[in-house]
């Protein structure tokens, strides 16, 4: 490696172990680095990389106060405080699935695990430090935005016969081309480095293009081909999962992401997704745990803010409303209120009691304290024409709905959706359409959710089928995982055929006993379910797939 380039390289060493810290001053002194910096936490790197430009970051991913390796890493890329063309390298003793699938995701130069010979470091400083140096100027371009440059001077550089970085300069390429959105020539490109040699990013590439470009079909062949293979697996289903949500096709996106997020659950953008795909499905329960991985991995991260507390809250307040395990309500509204104190505890200047006010005037309804709510919510600004916050708005327009201010719910509802359409930054589309389903169901169903339950319960013991299977089929709308609802539901639609000589509806059938066919009953539940079953083979139907004899679907 050339001296000059050993000699001024400028490194940070990221190490809060005193021995480690003495030992990598060691080794790379003896290598021959003269221009060595020092953080004992993350704070102090990020001093310290917005005063001076390094070279490389040789960084221990075990760092513990207040943010880690993987944070910081992410706040630097993510603020431009380094720039493509500073190496990063991770150090790490863990090597656990789900961090190394996190921290690959970053997609740092390199990741050294402990422990590791001083010509193991050796070996990959000079390398990543020579790629950089000899690629600084399209690095430049790339920073500075101007992929157009960028491309000019890859495709000079690959006209340069026996050049050593050709596959990284074919791969920066391809970046560059599907961020010009010239999506046809990326297509046409990766294509041709896929007739040379089968690299992974370019089969990530081709897949990207031809989701630009509406050949949806094609894409989800070649993805499912790449879930077989290990080292594609997590990149397949996160495209898999954005595919779907691109064709609306929500629980298969739910799916697909949940099983990414199963293999690095580090990624805030991907559980956000998670939890907006999981709200249009009424899944309450997955965007509950979703919302609290988000709290847990956000903590000091980038991602940090008032918002991840409230958001968790609000899931927890969301999915105890349509539970009815009495045990589940506690525990979560225990777990609520936690999230408050762990809100003003890590936020004690922020603006925040009007949404908290919200909260707990959802939680004295959860609690069946109408009254109490009713007092907290009157007492709030009713002044909505400016949305600050759109989570905020739409958890007081659902306890608006909650407590019977039926009008002021549409209201709001109106303007929030108003608001995301003038402004579609602050919302995806997604999240748009899960605010505008909330909207027309609490439009045609009054009642709030534990309501109405009570409500069919009521009406189906005093033998008001007609009436009670109209509540239970809102509900079920409302709250379709709930299996209770959907026994009810189910029982509801056969007394109401026999009793009342009305054809049954199979495809309401149908969707109740898919869902109770695959979730776990309790004794009593399951022999009410079992009962079901025999009633509908003495009918002459089969409940697993609800066809009446000699017919075909």
């Amino acid at each position: 490696m050339p001296a000059k380039i050993f000699s001024n390289a400028k490194i940070l060493i990221v190490e809060e172990q005193p021995l480690a810290q003495s030992y990598m001053k060691q080794s790379l002194e003896k290598l021959g680095f003269r221009q060595l910096r020092f953080a004992e936490h993350a704070n102090s790197a990020k001093e310290q990389c917005t005063s001076e430009q390094f070279d490389l970051i040789v960084c221990s991913f075990n760092l513990s106060k207040h943010q880690d390796g993987y944070q910081l890493y992410e706040e630097l890329r993510v603020k431009r405080l380094i720039k493509n063309s500073t190496g990063f390298i991770f150090i790490s003793a863990e090597t656990s699935g789900s961090l190394v699938h996190s921290v690959l995701e970053l997609q740092p130069d390199d990741f050294l695990v402990k422990p590791f010979t001083i010509h193991d470091l050796k070996t990959r400083i000079e390398r990543i430090l020579l790629r950089k140096n000899h690629l600084q100027a399209i690095y430049n371009f790339i920073d500075d935005g101007n992929d157009s440059k960028a491309l000019k001077a890859i495709n000079a550089a690959l006209d340069k016969k026996g050049n050593a970085y050709s596959a990284i300069l074919l791969r920066l390429k391809g970046d560059a081309l599907l961020r010009l959105k010239r999506v046809d020539t990326a297509k046409a490109f990766f294509k041709s480095v896929l007739d040379i040699q089968k690299f992974t990013w370019a089969k990530v590439g081709l897949v990207e293009a031809l989701i630009a470009n509406n050949e949806h079909i094609l894409a989800q062949r070649m993805l499912k081909t790449m879930l077989q293979r290990h080292e594609t697996r997590l990149v397949a289903l996160d495209l898999l999962g954005k595919l779907e949500i691109k064709l609306n096709q929500f629980e298969l996106a739910q799916d697909f992401l949940s099983q990414a997020v199963d293999i690095a659950p580090r990624n805030i953008e991907r559980q956000k997704s998670l939890s907006h795909v999981s709200l249009v499905n009424h899944d309450y329960e997955k965007n509950y745990l979703t919302q609290k991985d988000i709290a847990n991995f956000a903590k000091h991260s980038i991602h940090d803010h008032p918002d991840v507390y409230l958001n968790a809250a609000r899931a927890g307040i969301d999915f105890a409303l349509t539970t009815d395990q009495s045990d589940q309500i506690q525990r979560i509204s225990r777990q609520t209120n936690q999230y408050l104190t762990d809100l003003k505890s890590q936020f004690p200047n922020s603006h925040n009691q009007a949404q908290i006010d919200v909260l707990n005037a959802r939680l004295h309804y959860l609690k069946d304290e109408h009254q109490k709510a009713k007092k907290l919510i009157e007492q709030l600004d009713d002044d909505d024409s400016h949305i600050r916050s759109v989570d905020g708005a739409l958890d007081k327009a659902k306890a608006f709905h909650e407590l019977g201010f039926h009008h002021k719910a549409q209201s709001l509802f109106n303007q929030i959706i108003s608001h995301c359409e003038r402004h579609p930054t602050v919302s995806d589309a997604v999240y748009l359409r899960y605010i505008q389903q909330q909207q027309s169901e609490r439009r045609d169903i009054k009642m709030g959710p534990k309501e109405l339950n009570n409500h069919a319960v009521t009406q189906f013991n005093r033998g008001q089928l007609n009436t009670a299977l109209e509540a239970f089929t809102q509900a079920f709308r409302v709250m379709p995982r709930n299996p209770s609802i959907a026994l009810n539901l189910l029982q509801c639609l056969f007394d109401n055929s026999k009793q009342n000589g009305q054809t049954l509806n199979l495809m309401m059938a149908k969707k109740c006993y898919a869902l109770l066919n695959t979730t776990p009953l309790d004794n009593e539940q399951q022999q009410r379910f079992n009962k079901i079953v025999q009633q509908a083979t003495s009918m002459g139907l089969t409940l697993a797939n609800l066809e009446e004899p000699g017919k075909t679907k």
